[in-house]
């Protein structure tokens, strides 16, 4: 199989690119595409502070998530330090009886209605009908 002339600046291009494996890892998280970054390259050129912002701009919103998962955990975990364990049993226990009210209710209209189709509707209870030729 033969390679495919390609323009000696798309070349460049490409090697720039394995170069400098940040940017293709901009294109597969979908904040750039190729003919941006190609675009870029070629007005701007090589030396450009953009190339080297975009590995960096990775590491610190990497750096930020990390910070953000701790606090969170950081969080819940104090939550649970601060909970009375009677507290939250008591809770547990009217939301229990909360979801057991709102169960009667909905059993009592589902009993209503569950009786009413039979009597309106008598026909055959096979959504289908089959007949003999």
């Amino acid at each position: 199989m033969a390679k495919k002339n390609l323009h000696p600046s798309v070349r460049k291009f490409k090697e720039f690119v394995k170069n400098n494996p940040s940017i293709i890892q901009e294109v597969r998280k979908g904040n750039a595409t190729w003919q941006e970054l190609y675009e870029d390259w070629y007005l701007l050129g090589e030396d450009d502070p953009k190339w080297a912002n975009i590995g960096n701009s990775n590491l610190d919103k990497k750096s930020e998530e990390q910070e953000k998962k701790t606090d969170w955990l950081g969080t819940v975990m104090g939550a649970f330090k601060k909970m009375d364990p009677e507290q939250l049993q008591g809770q547990i226990n009217h939301i229990s009886q909360a979801l057991g009210a709102i169960q009667g209710v909905l059993s009592q209209f589902q009993g209503n209605k569950g009786g009413q189709p039979s009597q309106k509707n008598p026909g055959p209870q096979h959504p289908f009908s089959f007949r003999k030729d």
